[in-house]
């Protein structure tokens, strides 16, 4: 017989904890910590930011939004760097001031050291797809590359890797492209 074992953090938990400056996730009732992102990082999340809200300026099908809370359930919590919702999902999904169900798009880049890239890679790809985005781009600061993730009967499964000479295209963004050299200008 086995013995359900209850996770160690919740949401509530979390939101409990005393403001240190540094980002908690939760995935599966662990808590994880991060420091605040590096320059580096900072200006390629504001090149993809800024490339979708011009975009968007121009097709208003949705909303992109910079490190919101994430929260999918009592024990899964995160800040992605950058999200995107259809407007006809977003009553559905912002609720309070926070997220509280997967959006369309979620993108994540990459910070450095093996546990950030094995919790972005994995541990964050299998959550988004249990709870539904439709899209997952991970970006790779060192080696210049971005890849996307797409729903499959088992969860998120990788559709591209795309380096400098390439461009992103997405369904959840029509008529959208971006060379991905210009994400990584510095």
């Amino acid at each position: 017989m086995s013995t359900l074992i209850e996770p160690i953090v919740s949401v509530a938990d979390l939101d409990a904890m005393p403001d240190d400056g540094n980002r908690y996730e939760l995935i599966e009732g662990e808590i994880l910590m991060s420091r605040a992102p590096a320059i580096t990082h900072q200006l390629i999340s504001g090149n993809l930011f800024a490339a979708i809200k011009t975009y968007l300026d121009r097709n208003p099908i949705g909303k992109v939004i910079a490190t919101p809370g994430l929260i999918l359930s009592n024990y899964d919590a995160v800040i992605p760097d950058i999200v995107f919702i259809r407007n006809e999902r977003f009553d559905e999904i912002v609720s309070d001031e926070k997220l509280i169900a997967a959006p369309d798009l979620v993108i994540e880049i990459l910070s450095p050291g093996a546990e950030n890239e094995r919790r972005d890679r994995t541990s964050k790809r299998q959550l988004y797809g249990r709870y539904g985005v439709r899209e997952y781009w991970v970006v790779d600061p060192k080696g210049r590359s971005i890849s996307i993730y797409r729903p499959s009967r088992r969860g998120l499964r990788l559709a591209a890797t795309l380096g400098e000479p390439d461009e992103i295209r997405t369904p959840l963004l029509p008529g959208f492209s971006l060379d991905v050299a210009s994400a990584f200008s510095l």
